[in-house]
């Protein structure tokens, strides 16, 4: 096992690893740039380590400055969390010559599975289900509106790295296309140093279905279920549930096998996500992309399995087989998980930093929050808007809403603009009780 971990990252899910850490009697290292001297990963951490200025590029993208604070503490591993290096195969490969281990999959894995057009390739080659569109990268317009032409509008166009919904534009017509390839090609420039983007038939109003899927260095792989993370503006999640109201039995034992299946094709270890596109029409599932990192989101997974998933992180890189089989994933209940951003719901969601100057958390029975905040916490504007992670767990969907709601209602954050007023509405709606909601829930809804 690890005797020193350090976490590339900050905030939120940077809490949440020191938290697992300490119960494993694991002693961790923050690294923190000088925004967040302040933060509380800073405090509880057993060593911190200063990485540079606010700017993530100076900080927490440093990769030199990141290696340099493991090497000084005499870190035996390195967590990356979710964004900033998480992702990066070039960051893993120096981790691994540097005999620091990387917790997460390997660099060639992650290499393969965030090309996305690469992704989609794999995927077809497994069997697993994809949306019609281009095998590559598309280069120029021209090409652009062949393959549209084909498959049939509406389309949409995606970067090949990246996420977060940046390097994303969809196209109702030729004309659209040519404004719409153009943007998505220098969006994805400027947002991830790469331009490529690729082409693939748009379903409109689907739900997005995720699996999570857990992978040790054994060749054993299983899945925990799904999460409808259909509730998102700008392609960006703002609730999630586990599991989904719209999958019978059957259908949810259909995706985790094809999730597992998917996984087990490009060897993959640690923690991850097989993303679903499912029509709602006509009831097909489509793979959309694989995140090979812990998920924002992952708490809600974990109140309704009851496993812990960066524990279970930790373990797999340290080389400890899967103490679980698929029979023993239990599924009780229903969690739903809503993303508290320091944002003005009622001006287009527009980023509100600044100094928290009224805190207070919900508690009670079946409650849990995530948050690196409390009260005279400053918001920095340079990084994320996530102030908290509100997850509520119930053995029924409407209790489970019901909670949700008493809890919204008790989380007083005052001193900047939050989401809690939109989660109170949505948690409301009938739409959203029914569960008959897509991904255009929030643009129709929130209008």
């Amino acid at each position: 096992m690890f005797r020193k971990i350090l976490i590339a990252n900050r905030g939120e899910v940077a809490l949440r690893v020191i938290r697992a850490c300490k119960e494993m009697g694991i002693r961790t290292v923050a690294v923190y740039s000088e925004a967040d001297a302040n933060s509380l990963h800073v405090k509880f951490a057993d060593e911190d380590v200063c990485i540079g200025p606010a700017p993530s590029s100076e900080s927490y993208l440093n990769i030199p400055r990141i290696m340099s604070a493991a090497e000084i503490t005499d870190a035996d591993a390195i967590h990356p969390g979710y964004g900033f290096l998480a992702e990066n195969a070039d960051f893993a490969e120096l981790c691994s010559s540097c005999k620091i281990k990387f917790i997460g999959p390997a660099p060639q894995v992650i290499a393969r599975m965030g090309d996305k057009a690469e992704a989609k390739k794999t995927m077809r080659e497994a069997g697993v289900p994809c949306v019609s569109g281009s095998l590559d990268i598309v280069t120029d317009v021209a090409e652009a509106r062949k393959i549209a032409a084909e498959i049939g509008y509406p389309i949409i166009i995606k970067a090949v790295a990246g996420g977060g919904g940046r390097g994303m534009r969809i196209a109702h017509t030729p004309i659209a296309l040519s404004t719409a390839f153009v943007t998505a090609q220098a969006e994805a420039e400027k947002s991830f140093g790469n331009p490529g983007v690729y082409i693939e038939k748009y379903i409109e109003d689907p739900k997005h279905i995720e699996i999570q899927v857990l992978g040790d260095e054994h060749g054993n792989v299983i899945h925990l279920g799904e999460r409808d993370c259909s509730i998102q503006r700008r392609h960006q999640k703002l609730i999630e549930e586990c599991p989904c109201s719209s999958l019978d039995e059957s259908s949810r034992a259909n995706l985790g096998e094809i999730a597992v299946r998917a996984a087990s094709a490009v060897g993959y270890t640690n923690a991850g996500t097989i993303e679903f596109l499912f029509d709602r029409r006509s009831g097909g599932f489509y793979f959309m992309e694989m995140n090979t990192r812990i998920q924002v989101e992952h708490p809600v997974t974990e109140v309704v399995t009851l496993v812990d998933i960066v524990k279970q992180q930790i373990l797999i890189a340290a080389g400890e087989p899967l103490q679980m089989k698929q029979s023993d994933i239990r599924f009780v209940g229903h969690g739903i998980e809503c993303r508290i951003n320091a944002e003005n719901p009622y001006q287009n969601f527009r980023p509100s930093p600044g100094k928290i100057v009224t805190y207070h958390a919900p508690g009670g029975n079946g409650v849990r929050v995530d948050s690196h905040c409390y009260e005279e916490y400053v918001i920095p504007p340079y990084y994320d808007s996530m102030l908290a992670k509100l997850i509520t767990r119930a053995s029924t969907r409407d209790e489970c809403i019901r909670r949700m709601e008493r809890a919204l209602g008790e989380f007083i954050i005052e001193g900047i603009s939050t989401t809690i007023p939109f989660h109170l509405e949505v948690m409301r709606s009938e739409e959203f009780k029914h569960g008959t909601f897509g991904t255009g829930f929030v643009d129709t809804f929130w209008k």
